[in-house]
């Protein structure tokens, strides 16, 4: 049996970064990190990118090289699965047959992606887009696709499209919502990249979800609307949002609710178990009520402040949210969360292709969606980590530089 230490459950980003910021933070134990994909952990946002696109090799987006690990004293077991947590004698039990004791546990199990319940799902040439193996199996079959349909118009679903035109193929986008995104962005953002996308070739159909799929020799060949549109298809890529792995926490007895509920510090209701990423449901001070936040940085963050308190440095988990998405030539990039009520001003010209929406809550700013403008996009980080008054007048105003609002 492993000398009893930290055990990280979930080979992702954040399951990484709590294994790596522990070594940084001077933490001496044992450190177990626990992936149940083959291979090193890697990055997630390439996926939909450059390597789907066939511009990033497999060692290009994987977070740190195999001595890393050796190097860093982090057994690292891939692939390797956590069937159980026994939390009275402190031990996980693993697929292989073997128990790892721990003093501390980190779950970062994240979340697996959606599948829709209808007819048909099972045909070859429906697939997902959450992992390496799913990248690769949508690379191999791009080579024989002329139609691409993509269901879902959020990220994932808008950044495949974009791919997809990228590369001459017909592209159609079906989403349940009458515009992209729109549980994410504004109005004036929605239409947008739905107007980007629709120059470069991608059709729309909205307001409608899937009926069913159907096939011949083997593999999907139409989509069913229930709008009672068919559409020829050569492959599928579904993005209509994940579901977070929660059932090992669920097993173990902790509280379970869309995520593993944590309090401030990030533990479970067990003070020996940690949560983080898009598994974890936490208080936010932004948020009349507990969140789920499905992020790299959120990830990353919540894993730096775990780290920190097992190394003695415990803090409440603070962070503004920010969230980015490249689509084609277009780079959205959001700071915070805006809900649907939120007021949305406009910052600079559509037209330009260069803009920003300020959202605002109460009077106070919510969060800010960035176009293609970096610069608005990181004075709105700051403006929101360190509670500044704006107001909607003075963010409408392109002649005023947003870094004056800044305190010195």
């Amino acid at each position: 049996m492993v000398q009893a230490g930290v055990i990280v459950v979930g080979g992702g980003q954040g399951g990484f970064q709590v294994a790596s910021s522990l070594r940084e933070e001077g933490y001496q134990g044992s450190i177990t990190l626990i992936g149940d994909e083959p291979g090193l952990p890697y990055q997630r946002p390439p996926l939909s990118k450059g390597f789907l696109a066939g511009k990033a090799q497999a060692q290009h987006i994987e977070l740190r090289p195999p001595a890393f690990y050796a190097e860093q004293g982090i057994a690292l077991l891939a692939p390797e699965r956590v069937t159980s947590v026994d939390r009275a004698a402190r031990r996980v039990g693993l697929a292989s047959g073997a128990w790892l004791a721990y003093e501390h546990l980190v779950l970062a199990t994240g979340a697996r992606a959606r599948i829709p319940t209808v007819p048909g799902t099972d045909l070859p040439g429906i697939l997902p887009l959450r992992s390496r193996s799913d990248a690769e199996a949508i690379q191999d079959l791009l080579p024989r696709v002329r139609r691409l349909v993509v269901v879902g118009g959020g990220f994932i679903g808008l950044e495949v499209a974009a791919m997809g035109a990228d590369m001459g193929l017909d592209v159609r986008v079906i989403e349940f919502a009458d515009r992209v995104l729109k549980r994410c962005v504004s109005a004036e953002v929605s239409a947008y990249l739905a107007s980007a996308q629709a120059r470069r070739g991608v059709q729309f159909s909205f307001d409608t979800g899937v009926a069913a799929f159907t096939g011949s020799e083997g593999r999907v060949t139409h989509v069913q609307t229930s709008r009672s549109d068919d559409f020829e298809a050569d492959l599928v890529v579904v993005g209509v949002g994940v579901e977070p792995n929660v059932e090992l926490a669920r097993e173990a007895g902790l509280p379970v609710h869309d995520g593993i509920v944590v309090d401030a510090h990030l533990r479970t209701a067990d003070p020996a178990i940690s949560a983080i990423g898009d598994c974890a449901r936490y208080p936010a001070a932004w948020s009349a009520a507990p969140v789920r936040l499905e992020s790299v940085q959120n990830a990353v963050d919540q894993a730096r402040c775990v780290a920190a308190r097992l190394a003695g440095r415990g803090e409440p988990y603070a962070k503004v949210p920010w969230f980015w998405s490249d689509q084609g030539d277009n780079r959205l990039q959001i700071a915070g969360v805006a809900e649907a009520g939120d007021s949305a001003v406009l910052r600079g010209d559509p037209a330009s292709g260069k803009f920003s929406v300020f959202r605002f809550r109460a009077g106070r700013l919510s969060a800010v969606e960035s176009i293609n403008s970096a610069a608005d996009h990181m004075a709105a980080r700051k403006f929101l980590a360190a509670g500044t008054p704006v107001t909607p007048g003075q963010v409408a105003d392109t002649s005023l530089k947003l870094t004056t609002l800044l305190a010195p």
